[in-house]
């Protein structure tokens, strides 16, 4: 009585399994509340169970991660509990199952936001008018769910989307559900299995147009929710679909184009949302111009991440795709330096103008010594060496300060620059950081060496940094993430003998030259937060016909992540300049999802191990920025493309 939750799930319990992320706990038995990650401090006691909406109960404990609905998962206690009931009473005999219906038709995709008010109404009704403590509580898991997981609730309404791929009336298949540009993975995968690569790029520039470009560097959230991972690893989606996008690299992509409709278009910025969106909207008719600041496109795909991982030639490639569909891009044009918000819409005549800036602005390290010479912002450096002016390097010790791709971008280059040593300090465990595992596994194998559980405290130096001072962090209670909070340990700082101090602890963006000032008025339109650009459900700002899209509203995300914002402001644009309104979960203007026959045996590939592809040796690649990770070969990739188990054919034989 009085131990932590967290306390019991993670350092009683193990935590959870295959590396998954916790969601919620569900205490108290079937009549119980659900709390979730942000509340993993609360102590086991009535009083504080009671106030987290939950029940102490049995005592027992029902731990779900990522992969869990939660509406699916309320509606699954809500059955017991109706079935359970005597019937004796209204509230509970009724209300059970009205409940139950609005849970059905929310999972279904049939739910509306009045549903919310309607479940709320129905519990208070059964909880103050049953009979016995079985009506009383039946609500519990449906009240809690909603006060802790509206958003999901949400989602499943407006969205027609379950986040968790649980509820297959929302689900085409796991893969599909988890990327974020939605991208029909078994159709393309299906069609490589069968040697036909140019359709099945087809079927990927849909929905994503930069299919080279995240057959590299995309993170494969559809891998992550591979069920084939559920018996033993993930089909290599990636890398088949590097190898399919590379099949057709000498075939240039000319997208087809809708006839003008006479209206003109300004986006601001050229990274993955920018440039998604400057394609579709060209797609449709419309004549698009991009502005950017840097004199290369590309934004962070071109400035912030290294050849070693994304060749320039790929990257040119891809965006030489979009110029071809009528997309003018303007280099060195910097919005707020050449160009205001208001020149685009009331003197150049745009209809609509989409800012995609991104996030290319660093932030502080924020200990003392942070201003001396040698203390390089992680973005900066990864900008300079792009542009081609690399800092040098040849012989020095560099620490850099961080734990995700960015930090590992720069540890990498700066080894590949001629750095003597490079050490990465970050204040939490190895399985805490946010870069890719395989890209921390390549750092350490290429030399560079990780220290953990420390924490900068100080730049030492004359002017000119000469050591890092650090000291060690033990882990404490835990964060709203579900991470436990690294707390400085007394009397353990140490110095470390460095010349370069790189801070890759995130970054924002720059929104100094953002003024959205409604039309005419001549002033600004505080549109924007302290971090981000602020924009409505239709990815609106402030001033009508001014958009937001990519790191400029998310905050600093992947590519694909970007391409899917990018698909969407595309989408809502189109429908505030046609007068329309897009209704929930709706496509807009791509096809339906495929599903493709099945032209071989599942059971053939059932023992099939996944593909690995060869990389160039780690001592090859000091000072080299050749790319590192090979392509499959031919015979590896349509085989590894069959080990999917096409999830998407259950959903059709469903229907």
């Amino acid at each position: 009585m009085g131990i932590s939750l967290g306390d019991i799930i993670y350092d009683i319990g193990g935590g959870i399994p295959r590396g998954r992320k916790f969601k919620a706990v569900q205490t108290g038995g079937p009549l119980g509340g659900c709390i979730p990650v942000t509340m993993l401090n609360t102590p086991i006691d009535y009083d504080s169970l009671t106030a987290a909406g939950a029940t102490m109960g049995s005592g027992g404990m029902i731990v779900v991660d990522e992969d869990t609905c939660m509406v699916e998962l309320a509606k699954f206690f809500l059955t017991f509990a109706t079935d359970e009931s005597c019937g004796q009473c209204t509230p509970c005999r009724v209300g059970g199952k009205q409940l139950l219906n609005v849970l059905t038709r929310i999972t279904e995709g049939k739910g509306t936001e009045e549903d919310l008010a309607l479940i709320e109404d129905l519990s208070n009704v059964m909880a103050e008018g049953s009979l016995c403590a079985l009506g009383k509580l039946t609500p519990s898991p449906v009240r809690s769910t909603l006060m802790h997981f509206r958003d999901e609730y949400l989602a499943h309404i407006r969205e027609k989307r379950c986040p968790a791929g649980r509820c297959q009336a929302l689900t085409h298949s796991r893969c599909v559900n988890a990327c974020p540009a939605g991208v029909d993975v078994p159709s393309y995968l299906a069609l490589v299995g069968e040697g036909k690569y140019a359709e099945a790029l087809s079927i990927h520039r849909e929905r994503n147009p930069f299919a080279a470009i995240c057959g590299r560097v995309c993170p494969a959230f559809c891998e992550q929710k591979c069920r084939r991972g559920e018996l033993d690893a993930p089909v290599a989606v990636r890398q088949v679909k590097r190898f399919m996008a590379d099949q057709e690299f000498k075939n240039p992509w000319t997208p087809t184009r809708l006839p003008s409709k006479g209206k003109k278009v300004a986006v601001v910025g050229s990274g993955p949302a920018g440039l998604t969106a400057a394609l579709r909207l060209a797609q449709w008719g419309y004549d698009v111009t991009v502005h950017e600041a840097l004199p290369v496109a590309g934004g962070m795909m071109a400035v912030g991440i290294p050849d070693y991982r994304l060749p320039k030639d790929v990257l040119q490639a891809e965006i030489d795709h979009i110029k071809r569909a009528g997309v003018e891009i303007k280099l060195n044009s910097r919005l707020g330096r050449d160009f205001t918000v208001d020149d685009l819409m009331d003197r150049q005549g745009y209809a609509a103008v989409i800012l995609a800036l991104g996030a290319h602005k660093d932030r502080r390290l924020g200990t003392p010594g942070d201003d001396k010479e040698g203390v390089l912002p992680a973005t900066t450096f990864l900008r300079e060496v792009a542009l081609g002016n690399r800092p040098a390097m040849q012989g020095k010790k560099v620490a850099v300060i961080g734990g995700g791709d960015t930090a590992i971008d720069a540890a990498r280059t700066a080894r590949r620059l001629g750095a003597a040593e490079v050490h990465i300090v970050y204040r939490r465990l190895r399985e805490d950081m946010p870069a890719l595992k395989e890209e921390v596994d390549a750092a350490e194998a290429e030399g560079i060496q990780i220290h953990l559980l420390a924490a900068p405290t100080e730049v030492l130096g004359n002017g000119k940094v000469e050591a890092l001072r650090c000291q060690r962090m033990v882990l404490g209670e835990f964060d709203e993430g579900g991470r436990r909070k690294p707390v400085p340990a007394a009397g353990t700082e140490f110095d470390m003998d460095v010349d370069v101090v790189i801070a890759a602890i995130g970054q924002v963006p720059d929104l100094d030259g953002v003024a959205l000032s409604p039309a005419g008025s001549g002033g600004a339109g505080g549109a924007t937060t302290s971090r981000t650009l602020a924009v409505d459900g239709s990815m609106m700002t402030s001033r009508p016909g001014v958009f937001g899209a990519g790191d400029v509203v998310t905050g600093a995300a992947t590519v694909v992540e970007a391409v899917g914002q990018g698909n969407r402001v595309a989408v809502l644009v189109d429908a505030y300049l046609e007068g329309k309104r897009v209704a929930p979960g709706d496509n807009g203007r791509w096809p339906d999802y495929r599903v493709l026959d099945l032209t071989y045996s599942l059971e053939e590939y059932a023992g099939v191990a996944r593909a690995k592809p060869v990389e160039l040796a780690a001592e090859a690649r000091s000072g080299s920025f050749v790319e590192i990770e090979q392509v499959l070969s031919e015979t590896d990739a349509r085989t590894e493309a069959r080990r999917c188990l096409r999830c998407d054919l259950e959903r059709r034989n469903a229907e």
